[in-house]
């Protein structure tokens, strides 16, 4: 078949989908990526995908752009005629949901996540919410990646129960992602946070944590791994982070394309997100063995099991994460290492990628076989 893939950004299919592109390829697909393209394009050509550009804005649900994208997505799919499209992030989804509509092309959309809309509430919520119920009403098939979001769309009627599907995050990779030892002594304590430096991933939280925690466990470290994203509403500019790092709060590690040995250096990762669908950072870490520690918030605490995995703290609170960082430096080597021990267990037993594969597998021949009924009925 012809299956066609959308996100936001390509480095999204590089980094979060490698292994539903990699079980498509192999079972003698033709994959084709349409997204804004950015340097992870060369790397999904050598995998064996064609890439189409797409021209988008990821930030805002302005209706004038909304109709372009629309317009977009529907030029695409009339020129490529793909058997389904699966896609990924909040315009895709819904713009591309009501362009294939448009076209009788079978759509699956993963909401990975609800963004700036939901947490922002009134009117933005109310316009996600009506974009989401039009753009979702006929599909047979929507993944969600945690509990609580499935329930707020059944809840607030911008689907049906049938309709949604409930997927453990994007899977993991545990032969790539393998159980790493603890490297430091008892009491030497590393914090990382990788994230996208957004205000809505908690990385205020975390730098306040920093300086409260390390007034009470002075030889305490906390990173922050990940890039500067300008040109999101809620990012932190480039001059605050290098005011942070004079201070001696955290260590500001970059970007990187291999997270592994930054996760194998610390000792519990860190993830004061205010919302979530399914965390790849709080999975990674668990699959190599490492604790978290995160808030009590949906995605978040449906990847690290409180008190067994991790610690949970309140959102939007640095002195709840304070303290749930001061707890877990007493804990003991042992302990902290039996947390580990406990994620990957968990990652094993829940979020392997041979779950989803096998999900998106089952819903493609579904939805391709309900296509062909009707074209020959």
């Amino acid at each position: 078949m012809k299956i066609m893939l959308t996100v936001n950004a390509a480095w999204n299919i590089w980094n979060f989908r490698r292994p539903i592109v990699q079980a498509l390829l192999d079972d003698g697909h033709e994959i084709t990526v349409l997204a804004p393209p950015d340097d992870s394009v060369t790397d999904l050509e050598k995998m064996g995908c064609r890439f189409l550009p797409l021209e988008m804005s990821a930030k805002g649900l302005n209706p004038l752009d909304g109709l372009r994208l629309q317009r977009a997505f529907k030029d695409a799919f009339l020129l490529e005629r793909p058997d389904i499209v699966l896609s990924y992030t909040i315009k895709n989804n819904i713009f591309g949901a009501m362009a294939a509509r448009s076209v009788g092309v079978p759509f699956i959309p993963n909401v990975t996540g609800l963004g700036t809309a939901f947490l922002s509430g009134g009117l933005l919520q109310g316009v996600a919410e009506m974009l989401y119920r039009r753009a979702f009403s006929t599909l047979p098939v929507v993944f969600f990646q945690n509990k609580d979001d499935r329930t707020l769309f059944i809840e607030n009627r911008l689907l049906k129960d049938h309709q949604a599907r409930l997927l453990p995050g994007s899977g993991i990779d545990l032969e790539h992602f393998k159980a790493e030892p603890y490297l430091h002594a008892a009491g030497a304590q590393v914090f990382l946070m990788i994230s996208r430096l957004l205000k809505d991933k908690g990385v205020l939280e975390f730098v306040e944590a920093a300086r409260q925690v390390k007034e009470r466990v002075p030889h305490a470290r906390f990173q922050l791994l990940g890039s500067v994203d300008a040109q999101n509403r809620s990012a932190i500019d480039a001059e605050t982070l290098q005011a942070w790092v004079d201070e001696g709060l955290i260590e500001y590690l970059g970007t990187t394309k291999d997270v592994r040995p930054y996760i194998t250096n610390a000792t519990c990762i860190v993830l004061p997100s205010y919302r979530e669908g399914a965390p790849r950072t709080l999975i990674e870490a668990a699959a190599m063995g490492r604790p978290a520690i995160t808030t009590d918030v949906p995605g978040c605490r449906s990847v690290v099991e409180a008190d067994v995995t991790g610690l949970l703290c309140a959102p939007k609170d640095a002195e709840s994460l304070a303290r749930a960082c001061t707890q877990f430096a007493s804990l003991s080597r042992e302990a902290s290492a039996a947390m580990g021990l406990a994620g990957r267990q968990r990652m094993e037993s829940h979020y392997d990628q041979s779950i989803i594969v096998a999900q998106y597998q089952k819903a493609i021949n579904q939805l391709v076989s309900q296509k062909d009924q009707r074209m020959t009925a």
